[in-house]
């Protein structure tokens, strides 16, 4: 299942100029996603670009979006939740 953070990266990537199939670096990505949620209001902004891109060119759309979800799983590997501390009980001394 992807994360929201990762999906969410994802759709901001789709909506750059960057070319499908390319793999830039880090650096580059990391700026595009930025300057991509900032020019397209938000995250939601580029969650309605995507959607609208499927709508009209699905042919093209799926295999951007598969290049941006890797591109995003690459350079921003997810973190791996903490294992949960067992709960520590302190003992009432009279």
């Amino acid at each position: 299942m992807t994360a929201v953070l990762t999906a969410a990266r994802a759709e901001a990537l789709f909506t750059t100029a960057l070319a499908t199939g390319s793999r830039p670096a880090y650096e580059v990505v990391d700026e595009a996603i930025r300057v991509a949620v900032r020019a397209h209001g938000g995250v939601r902004g580029c969650a309605a670009d995507v959607a609208a891109e499927y709508g009209d060119h699905p042919e093209l759309a799926v295999p951007r979006m598969r290049w941006a979800l890797s591109v995003v799983e690459l350079l921003y590997p997810a973190r791996r939740p903490r294992p949960e501390r067992p709960q520590q009980r302190w003992a009432l001394v009279a």
